[in-house]
């Protein structure tokens, strides 16, 4: 297995859909911000679980929730643009939506941008789930990458045996 590299230049590049069998991280990087490596800043995305839509794509539910259509989404920052299922998630017919926004193929190439992580789980209840359902969870890890010139733990003092804690036994008989 080989790391691939990909520079995603439009919104539309920068959709993804996560496959099974593929390990995948995701960096955002600063290209003009480089260690003395000459590594860019910036950080990676570690997807945990996900899921995918089950729905129809012309169901209306699906429709105003499009933005389960890809796990990754990544868009120019713009102040209105705030809600991926939009303003009003239940009342949307699908026209203000992160799936719309992305239609636009906008740059987004050294730009100030958004990136939308679409997590879920796929759940099939049990017998022991009544009355009281326990908790489901997803998750993602979002850790910088190349933010310091070396590992910062090395910056620890190494321990001593003076600092170590003392364990002797009681002088009692």
């Amino acid at each position: 297995m080989k790391a691939v590299r990909n520079v995603a230049r439009t919104e539309k590049d920068a959709q993804v859909k996560f496959k099974l069998y593929d390990p995948s991280e995701f960096h955002v990087i600063n290209p003009s911000k480089k260690t003395r490596v000459g590594n860019p800043v910036g950080y990676k995305l570690v997807p945990a679980g996900t899921a995918a839509s089950l729905l129809d794509p012309e169901d209306p539910p699906q429709k105003r929730g499009a933005f389960t259509n890809n796990q990754i989404w990544v868009t120019p920052y713009n102040q209105t643009e705030q809600w991926a299922g939009g303003l009003f998630a239940y009342q949307s017919q699908g026209g203000d939506t992160l799936a719309t926004w992305s239609e636009r193929y906008r740059p987004i190439e050294n730009k100030d941008i958004v990136l939308w992580y679409t997590l879920g789980f796929h759940r099939v209840p049990c017998q022991e789930d009544f009355p009281i359902m326990p908790t489901v969870s997803s998750s993602f890890d979002l850790k910088p990458v190349n933010f310091f010139e070396n590992n910062p733990i090395l910056r620890i003092p190494p321990n001593v045996e003076k600092d170590l804690p003392n364990c002797k036994a009681s002088a009692s008989a």
